[in-house]
């Protein structure tokens, strides 16, 4: 009898165990850096370096291509009121973020990451104008991390099926996923993904896809999650990284 309580009690531990864990999984990545504290920017190349300081899972950013085929880093279509799409790289190089950083390269990007192997990169190509423009900045984004050697540690994600399609190609192997919210995590695998990337409005309309996402073996991310109750609801659902601007919240949250 005795020796039955013993693995009963066991039993309880090891249950609560993996309860936990199941929990704790949950990572935590930086929106366009950790940007919010002293010294920093969005998509600064500092952002970057404090996000790895911070030891999060990983550190988002978003690149766009220049109208000569340079890969710079920068959420908008526009910056300094031009559009980067149509400008020359010279034309804009020199433009200063807001903690007064130039404009970064992919390849500044890239070497300022490289220091910090334990932070996963989250590289965000923005849509392009047509779907040709799009295919030469994947060839050139996955060229670059290639010559850097970075291939384990970026990950792609993108609004555009066609980039996500043609990284399928271009980076074989590499973490991809998708982020406009439209499609089920099986549609999503059947194109070659490895991940769904989705706002947490579409998580909670369809709470179900996390479990199918991780039935078929792929990750779950959701963004841009800032607020304490939905943090809660989303590590509930068990996913596997939360996006945020509010980093010591969600460390704390994803403990």
């Amino acid at each position: 009898m005795k020796n039955r309580s013993v693995k009963i009690w066991i039993s309880v531990c090891l249950f609560c165990l993996c309860k936990t864990i199941s929990y704790a999984q949950t990572q935590v990545i930086a929106h366009r850096g950790y940007w919010d504290c002293e010294g920093s920017a969005q998509n600064s190349v500092t952002a970057l370096i404090k996000a790895a300081e911070a030891n999060v899972y990983g550190s988002e950013f978003d690149v766009k291509m220049t109208a000569d085929g340079y890969i710079v880093v920068c959420h908008d279509d526009r910056i300094g009121g031009q559009d980067i799409e149509e400008t020359p790289y010279r034309s804009i190089k020199n433009i200063k973020l807001n903690n007064g950083e130039i404009l970064p390269q992919l390849r500044d990007y890239l070497a300022a990451g490289k220091k910090h192997p334990s932070i996963r990169l989250i590289l965000e190509i923005k849509p392009h104008a047509d779907a040709e423009r799009e295919n030469l900045a994947v060839k050139k984004i996955t060229q670059l991390v290639s010559a850097f050697r970075m291939e384990e540690q970026v990950e792609y994600i993108s609004f555009s099926m066609n980039i996500c399609e043609q990284l399928v190609k271009e980076a074989p192997g590499a973490d991809i996923a998708y982020l406009n919210g439209d499609l089920s995590p099986q549609q999503v695998k059947e194109k070659g993904l490895t991940g769904i990337d989705y706002q947490h409005t579409v998580l909670k309309r369809h709470p179900e896809w996390v479990k199918q996402a991780h039935d078929l073996g792929m990750k779950v991310n959701v963004w841009t999650v800032n607020k304490a109750e939905d943090m809660k609801q989303m590590i509930d659902l068990k996913v596997d990284y939360l996006t945020t601007d509010r980093l010591p919240e969600a460390l704390e949250a994803v403990k």
